[in-house]
C-alpha cells in the first residue's frame, strides 16, 4: 500500500510540474505594430497557436509604445507586445518567450532586434545565432542566444 500511495504522489507532482510549466504564458497580450506589417500578423498567429489571446493595436506612435515599454534605442523591431507584466520586442523565439515566463526575472522585458529570418512570422530557416536581450529603462543586456 505504501508503495502505491508514493507512485500515486509521484504521479500527481510530475503532472503538476506538466501543467504549471504549460501554464508560464500568460492567456492574453495586446500586439501594437504598424498596419501594413504582416510579419506581425504571422507572430500574433503564432501566440494564438499557443492558446493566447491577442489583441492587435495598429493605429498608435509605435515609438511611443516602445518608450513607455523602455525598449532601448537602436534595438526596436516591427513589433512590440505587452504580455503580463513584460513587454516582448519584436520576433522573439517562443523558447525565449517562454523562458522569461518561467524564470520571471526582474526586467521590463525581452527582445530581438529588427526581422531575423526563421523566426516566428519571418519564414525561412535560422541560419544564425538569435541574440534575445533583457532589457529595462532602455538599457539592455544578454537573455540568451538560441543556436541554429
Amino acid at each position: 500500500m505504501r508503495h502505491m500511495s508514493t507512485k500515486l504522489l509521484l504521479s500527481g507532482s510530475m503532472l503538476l510540474g506538466a501543467v504549471s510549466a504549460q501554464a508560464a504564458l500568460p492567456l492574453e497580450a495586446t500586439l501594437y505594430k504598424n498596419p501594413q506589417c504582416g510579419c506581425c500578423d504571422g507572430y500574433a498567429r503564432h501566440l494564438e497557436e499557443l492558446g493566447v489571446d491577442v489583441t492587435i493595436i495598429d493605429d498608435v506612435e509605435l515609438g511611443d509604445i516602445k518608450q513607455q515599454a523602455g525598449v532601448p534605442y537602436g534595438l526596436g523591431s516591427c513589433h512590440t507586445i505587452e504580455m503580463g507584466e513584460y513587454w516582448i520586442e519584436g520576433h522573439v523565439p517562443m523558447e525565449a518567450v517562454q523562458a522569461l515566463f518561467e524564470q520571471q526575472p526582474d526586467v521590463d522585458g525581452i527582445g530581438l532586434a529588427g526581422m531575423p529570418i526563421g523566426t516566428p512570422g519571418m519564414p525561412g530557416p535560422q541560419d544564425e545565432p538569435y541574440n534575445v536581450y533583457a532589457f529595462s529603462d532602455q538599457q539592455d543586456e544578454p537573455f540568451m542566444t538560441l543556436a541554429p
